[in-house]
């Protein structure tokens, strides 16, 4: 049985955040050594652009057709 008590939750969140930043802070490396004389200012600028534009996940990572969200009601 999963234990979803409020401790547990909260440390599966803290993790989710930990890993987004992880996450960030890799592509950031990345961005150094593809950009090695780009300033400080321009790694977050091409970092925040990829966060917008999330390559290869335009749509999402959810498998399957996108769709509007709230969906629609009948």
């Amino acid at each position: 049985m999963p234990d979803d008590s409020p401790e547990v939750l909260a440390a599966r969140l803290r993790a989710t955040f930990d890993l987004c930043a992880l996450g960030e802070s890799m592509r950031q490396a990345q961005l150094r050594r593809e950009h090695p004389d780009a300033t400080d200012e321009e790694i977050e600028a091409l970092l925040v652009a990829w966060l917008q534009e999330r390559p290869g996940a335009e749509h999402g990572d959810s498998w399957g057709p996108p769709i509007s969200w709230p969906p629609s009601r009948p």
